[in-house]
């Protein structure tokens, strides 16, 4: 047993380094113009401006950390434009990110530092949760980290790619998160009643939050201008988006998460009841699974409300000190565009637990197996 436990440890320190050091290869080393430095010096004399905003230029001397120009020491400019979101004023021993730019002759022609270096933090909190999801899930850890990844890389690359060639925002958002929710669903149930009970719960409600979306969203007014950096793609060039429709998609993607959730709970619960209790019937599975349900959404409705609340907490302290009515504030479309989001996604929620439950129920009343093993 002892063995056992050290074999396990030893399998997780090996898959750990090896995914940390994929990671890092992949996403940072092959870029050679953004090097790691170290503030030496800092020159604020172009700085201009009141209170916390500041403009103008700070000169930071550095010193590279890595890369072909390690130990050379350079100015980098620091550019501050006044918006407390993006700008940040260096100190001396910062560690930060400089962007390089060379001449013909590979030499360096100007730096711009970036902003503070965070990867090694960023990378220490990745094996952390690797660490902690693997001891505590065990092989079932593995296949939901196989599908966390394998959920960054379906957003990452084919998702947010798609939305800024100007595909249809719904459509296509739609048609990833059906990949997703197999993708994730099926790698931690396999193709199990358990699976497909889940699977089909998270789609029907999928269905129902995008009609939702659009028949609320259509007649509060919503244009999706409100959402966070949408100036920043239209200062980039992409004019020909559908900002609403992309709004609209943020909003049933925020809602799809938790639906999973619970399609899976409720699925499992399902499971376990006919197992525990073979001579149960559909009826009887169904009121289990709604009174278990029941539960799960009082919860989860409020953890719904509780993480867009952490989101935008700095918006609503923003109000409060204005002194805002509560008319004003319920037509404000920065607040109704959060609003929205937030009901629609608990309506999501509390449609797609009795969906997966007499889904699931139906399926494991039935004789027919889904799969070599018994589920």
């Amino acid at each position: 047993m002892k063995g056992k436990k050290i074999k396990a440890i030893i399998l997780i320190i090996i898959i750990t380094a090896s995914l940390l050091f994929l990671f890092y290869n992949l996403s940072f080393q092959n870029d050679t113009r953004e090097l790691r430095a170290v503030v030496k010096k800092v020159d604020d004399s172009e700085i201009s401006g009141s209170g916390v905003q500041k403009f103008g230029r700070q000169i930071v001397r550095v010193e590279i950390k890595e890369g072909k120009y390690k130990g050379k020491i350079i100015n980098a400019s620091n550019h501050l434009i006044g918006n407390l979101g993006w700008d940040y004023r260096f100190n001396e021993g910062d560690e930060i990110l400089v962007a390089i730019s060379e001449t013909e002759n590979n030499e360096i022609r100007a730096a711009v530092a970036l902003d503070v270096y965070r990867q090694g933090w960023i990378l220490i909190l990745i094996a952390l949760f690797i660490i902690l999801l693997i001891l505590y899930a065990r092989y079932i850890g593995l296949k939901a980290l196989f599908s966390f990844i394998g959920s960054i890389f379906v957003i990452w690359k084919i998702l947010i790619p798609g939305l800024l060639k100007g595909l249809d925002p719904l459509i296509f958002t739609s048609f990833v998160l059906l990949i997703l929710s197999a993708l994730i669903l099926f790698s931690i149930a396999g193709f199990t009643k358990k699976g497909f009970a889940s699977f089909f719960g998270t789609s029907s409600s999928l269905l129902i939050t995008i009609a939702l979306t659009i028949f609320f969203g259509n007649k509060l007014a919503l244009d999706g201008m409100s959402s966070p950096y949408v100036g920043e793609m239209m200062a980039a060039g992409y004019f020909n988006l559908n900002i609403r429709e992309i709004f609209y998609a943020a909003v049933v993607i925020g809602a799809s998460g938790a639906a999973m959730d619970i399609a899976m709970d409720m699925a499992t619960t399902i499971k376990e009841l006919k197992e525990q209790r073979p001579d149960m019937e559909m009826k009887d599975l169904i009121k289990s699974g709604f009174n278990v349900g029941s539960d799960v959404i009082g919860t989860m409705t409020t953890t719904l409300l509780l993480a867009y609340a952490g989101g935008y907490l700095t918006l609503i302290m923003a109000f409060m000190t204005r002194t805002a009515t509560l008319r004003r504030i319920f037509n404000l479309r920065i607040i109704v565009s959060e609003i929205l989001r937030t009901l629609v996604g608990s309506i999501g929620l509390i449609i797609v637990a009795p969906i997966t439950t007499i889904f699931a129920a139906w399926l494991y009343s039935k004789k027919f197996k889904l799969e070599k093993n018994k589920d």
